[in-house]
């Protein structure tokens, strides 16, 4: 199975507008198209996300009554977070047949559409959820009846990204699931930090052919990683979200004027040029851990220039 781009990053929340005015107002977010589906117990939005090629972020809220979503809030503790990421694949029908093959089960999913499964080892329990659609598919959220939300002026400072650049999971062997990873979805491994490099991690960056969005994966080392304490109360999840700001002060003013805290700080010097990265607590984002990083030169970060697509 291969897929060819990625095509949206998906939250979960209990009540959709304050997430949605969130995105807008701090992150800079503009919603285009709404949807409530009650038969189906969902209502969400898509929102554009400055500077990607298309990508887009979705927030999926319940409706009423036998919710897929508020069971999935349901079952983690009514917490918000990171529902899926929704990818292309040349056939759905070919897809969901090496799934199967491979013992990987379906969740959710409209025939012909849209499937939902957990893509990491099944041994390791549930992982990231995906959503693949098919070229056929205009959408792989159930919002047919979605309607154009028209746009509204931005009040007040945002954080300035101009690009979604990775989503981050949790593993316990980085190599085990980027061997998987490279097999079954035909993902590139393109960086990897030294096994020594990091006292309490290491981690690797697989590129999707033909997304800008890339997969990393992180793994623990040492006897205090906070990565085994992530693992331990989520398993193999999602474990942070990462944007690319223009400008890092202006990012930080708009923190500061939304009142959001940030943590982590961490700046270096890469051949010559300076880099800076921090984080927003899900608590300030509506479940998911986000990073904000920024770079004098494009690469000196995690040597990004060696990924296609990027600048």
């Amino acid at each position: 199975m291969q897929i060819y781009r990625i095509d949206h990053v998906a939250q979960a929340v209990p009540a959709l507008e304050p997430q949605v005015a969130l995105l807008e107002k701090l992150f800079g977010f503009r919603a285009t198209h709404k949807w409530n589906n009650p038969s189906a117990g969902v209502q969400g939005a898509r929102l554009e996300v400055p500077g990607t090629w298309g990508h887009e972020w979705q927030v999926l809220a319940p409706a009423g009554d036998n919710s897929p979503i508020q069971r999935w809030l349901d079952e983690h503790g009514g917490r918000p977070g990171l529902h899926h990421i929704g990818v292309e694949v040349p056939d759905l029908d070919a897809a969901v047949s090496e799934l199967d093959e491979r013992g990987i089960k379906i969740t959710d999913g409209v025939p012909g559409k849209w499937v939902e499964a957990s893509l990491s080892p099944p041994v390791h329990g549930p992982g990231v959820l995906f959503r693949l659609r098919g070229p056929g598919s205009l959408t792989m959220t159930g919002d047919e009846a979605s309607v154009p939300v028209p746009s509204s002026p931005v009040d007040g400072p945002t954080l300035g990204i101009v690009n979604l650049d990775h989503v981050c999971q949790a593993f316990p062997d980085r190599d085990e699931l980027s061997a998987w990873y490279q097999d079954l979805l035909g993902v590139v491994e393109v960086w990897r930090t030294a096994d020594d490099e990091h006292p309490d991690m290491a981690d690797l960056v697989l590129n999707v052919p033909g997304s800008s969005i890339c997969l990393e994966v992180i793994t623990s080392r040492g006897d205090e990683s906070f990565i085994d304490k992530f693992l331990s109360r989520n398993g193999p999840a999602a474990h942070h979200v990462t944007f690319q700001v223009a400008d890092w002060d202006t990012a930080l003013d708009a923190c500061r004027h939304h009142e959001i805290p940030t943590f982590d700080d961490e700046e270096g010097l890469t051949d010559g040029a300076h880099w800076k990265h921090t984080f927003i607590h899900p608590k300030q984002t509506g479940g998911v851990l986000v990073q904000l990083f920024w770079e004098e030169r494009p690469g000196v970060w995690v040597r990004s220039d060696k990924i296609p697509g990027r600048r």
